[in-house]
């Protein structure tokens, strides 16, 4: 059951105001990428499937991000005083209109964002139950670190969080650990983050601070989650070790869903793969964003795939690239060092060799010969070239768009086609071959005599002249 499912509003604050600086980049640390989307996106994903309304916090000269987020509503924190300033700065939106319930909020951590729809609405329910002022998301790391220590009391509640640059040796030596998001009554929150004072060694204000404040007013409960899930990211390294746990989960999701992986930890996701039921994805595979391959379709090894889809029972690979915009139909075949952009394949039709097909539409039935070039650029725009159901492209053939190949048209190995070919027609677009009998000896003799003096041979082959 999720929060909009109930009479009383539900609300996320997501806190992406940081510039990320250990990160060592011009973008903000909540658009770093993560399974090929920025860290944020993730997050908004799992809290979109929760709560009635969502509020990201950003700070100033961030329009991308802004962008990024939409159409969520933004709010600036203009001056960064910590995380309760933060998200004290949505605290406008906590309230409810006249003669409707004050609702729940919880706040995200933008730097954490493997977070599940399943634990936000097991911190919702929790928030609900008798006697429960807030919830904290909770961890115990394998290696604690700088995270801030929770201070449970013998019940069992959550009496504090201790930051790690205020806490005593002994306090470090706990293991419960805050994983940076509370879950709380919108007048409740708003209230405790107004009366946040900046009494630590950072003079912030620290969103943690709230939980002493709500625990002398109710139950403060903690839930606990997995390292991987509450996983923070403050440097590319933490960032390799969340893609880590988030190829994981993608591939053990796939497996569930039906598609065959034969070397998984070798397979590379985005967060939108779309892997069919009976689909096969053979070693060191991967898929960019926007990829969706139907079922019964193999991607064979070492291939490359971005923005495109792969009908039902087709092949792609080995060593191929799709590149966006590419739909290659049903049982269509897709070969070794063969690259599609944006490009239509039909159903059933073949190219199989070393061919590049750009801005392409290829009829159903259609064989396309090895070394096929689309010369789709003339320098100033890009152009398509049609060929059409049941026709078939000769072996190393440039066809220079924009131009047609006709339904059941042959073009002949080698050929460069700068002009319509009509349904049916047999096209040829090289020069005449001429053979000179027995001149071979001779030539191979005047190659020798200027190798032994050292000269290279000319050029022009005037050599083969009568």
């Amino acid at each position: 059951m999720t929060a909009s499912s109930t009479t009383t509003p539900a609300r996320a604050v997501i806190l992406a105001a940081g510039r990320g600086t250990r990160m060592k980049s011009a973008h903000p640390k909540a658009m770093q990428r993560l399974g090929n989307q920025p860290l944020v996106a993730h997050l908004l994903a799992a809290a979109q499937q929760v709560f009635d309304s969502i509020t990201v916090i950003v700070g100033p000269e961030m329009a991308a991000l802004e962008e990024a987020v939409q159409p969520h509503a933004t709010t600036t924190q203009h001056e960064r005083r910590g995380t309760g300033h933060a998200a004290a700065q949505a605290a406008p939106r906590f309230g409810a209109p006249p003669g409707q319930a004050v609702g729940d909020v919880m706040v995200l951590c933008a730097d954490n964002p493997l977070m599940t729809a399943a634990t936000m609405e097991r911190a919702l329910q929790a928030r609900r139950q008798p006697g429960v002022s807030l919830v904290l998301v909770t961890m115990r790391p394998n290696v604690p670190g700088r995270y801030g220590r929770v201070i449970l009391n013998k019940a069992g509640l959550v009496e504090r969080i201790v930051e790690h640059a205020d806490a005593t040796a002994g306090e470090r030596a706990l293991t419960l650990c805050n994983a940076g998001s509370v879950c709380a009554n919108g007048d409740d929150l708003a209230r405790w983050l107004g009366a946040l004072t900046p009494a630590n060694a950072q003079g912030e204000l620290y969103l943690t601070d709230v939980v002493a404040q709500a625990a002398q007013e109710g139950h403060v409960v903690h839930l606990e989650i997995s390292e991987d899930e509450a996983m923070g990211i403050n440097d590319r390294a933490q960032l390799a070790m969340a893609e880590a746990a988030l190829q994981k989960r993608l591939r053990a999701a796939a497996m569930a869903g039906g598609a065959t992986l034969v070397a998984p930890e070798t397979v590379f996701l985005s967060a939108d793969t779309q892997l069919g039921p009976d689909s096969v994805v053979e070693p060191n595979v991967f898929f960019g964003p926007g990829v969706v391959v139907e079922g019964g379709a193999t991607i064979r090894a070492f291939s490359h795939l971005e923005g495109c889809t792969v009908g039902e029972g087709s092949v792609v690979g080995p060593y191929a690239r799709l590149r966006p915009g590419t739909k290659c139909a049903p049982q269509s075949h897709v070969g070794n060092f063969v690259e599609l952009k944006n490009t239509h394949l039909g159903q059933g039709s073949k190219a199989n060799h070393l061919s590049y097909l750009g801005d392409a539409d290829i009829g159903p039935g259609t064989n396309i010969g090895a070394g096929t070039v689309t010369c789709n650029y003339d320098g100033f725009g890009k152009h398509r070239t049609v060929i059409g159901q049941g026709a078939f492209v000769g072996s190393d053939s440039i066809l220079v768009a924009p131009v047609r190949v006709g339904d059941g048209a042959l073009v002949g190995a080698g050929s460069v086609i700068t002009e319509d070919v009509p349904d049916e027609a047999l096209a040829l677009g090289r020069a005449r071959q001429a053979n000179r009998p027995g001149r071979a000896p001779l030539l191979r003799r005047r190659l020798a005599a200027r190798a032994a003096q050292g000269k290279a041979p000319k050029s022009d082959k005037g050599s083969t002249k009568d």
